[in-house]
């Protein structure tokens, strides 16, 4: 991104669910676990921390070397819950690594655990080379929950505040404003939905999120509005309701699903996202055939596709 540029672009790195598909024939729309890059004028937040966040990594670190940039890296990952395919890229994403980088990790805590100290025992420390204590980036990981607001401005200072307390606050045109919405139909401890406004525009991120008959009200009424809502569609309505190895209660949406609630939230646009890592090209392109439609804005996401909201 440019310098003081005023742009929300929002990039899917990986839009597959459960577990990467690094095969031939998944490359359309992509073999790489849930993240999305979102850049909001200067500051950098991504959405997760699946196999897609590594891409992001190399490329901060490749644009830095091509542009001989001496700025420190800054960025604010967000984490949906700490399901594998949400946060298998973490260890890899490189700039974690480099000593004059800033990355503000928020996420969902569950079982009133510290989301530190969770990290450290299922990605870090027994797992990896390297414990979370020896990470050489000014790396700070805290807890994230529906009480919470997340405000960055542009010169890259982050606080978080009570959600109270942010009705009351002054805030600059270019700040970034972070909520979340807990939904509970994703075992086995929830998933967080996240809404990012920028600039009068609004993305709302709907990964791991299974819906109730007649729609979520809460859901609908936190995304209501929104430019751009990516919801999870891991199931075809077959799959979901398969008598053999059924996937209700799973955590995750059809595809019908997704669009009743971007119909009901009246969002402006819709991208399927997280699909089921069985799903190849051949099959999505037919569903995208079935669900695809420009003129309602119904899109399916796609590894390395950007938009601007």
């Amino acid at each position: 991104m440019k310098e003081n540029s005023e742009k929300f672009i929002v990039k899917f790195r990986g839009t597959r669910g459960s577990y990467p598909s690094p095969k031939i024939n998944f490359l359309e729309f992509g073999g790489n676990t849930a993240c999305v890059e979102v850049n909001c004028g200067n500051q950098l937040v991504i959405l997760d921390g699946g196999t897609g966040i590594i891409d992001v990594g190399l490329d901060v670190i490749k644009n830095k070397i091509i542009q001989n940039e001496k700025t420190p890296h800054q960025a604010t990952i967000l984490l949906s819950h700490i399901h594998q395919d949400h946060i298998q890229g973490l260890q890899f994403y490189k700039p974690l690594f480099e000593p004059m980088s800033t990355i503000n990790l928020f996420g969902l805590s569950t079982n009133d655990e510290d989301l530190k100290e969770t990290l450290r025992t299922v990605l870090f420390d027994k797992v990896f080379p390297l414990g979370i204590d020896e990470i050489r980036s000014n790396f700070t990981v805290k807890n994230l929950n529906e009480n919470n607001v997340i405000i960055i401005s542009q010169n890259g200072t982050t606080k978080v505040y009570d959600v109270l307390d942010y009705k009351n606050l002054k805030l600059n045109s270019d700040d970034i404003v972070i909520t979340a919405y807990k939904t509970q139909a994703h075992p086995k401890n929830g998933c967080l939905c996240i809404k990012i406004k920028y600039k009068s525009k609004t993305l709302i991120y709907a990964t791991d999120k299974e819906s109730y008959i007649g729609a979520d009200k809460k859901f609908i009424q936190f995304a209501y509005g929104a430019d751009c809502m990516i919801h999870d569609a891991q199931y075809t309505y077959q799959d979901y309701i398969n008598p053999i190895q059924p996937k209700q209660g799973f955590g995750h949406s059809t595809f019908e699903m997704a669009i009743e609630n971007y119909k009901l939230a009246k969002a402006k646009k819709l991208f399927f996202f997280h699909y089921d890592p069985e799903y190849d090209d051949k099959k999505l392109s037919i569903l995208e055939k079935e669900f695809a439609n420009s003129e309602e804005n119904i899109y399916f996401a796609k590894e390395n596709y950007e938009i601007e909201l």
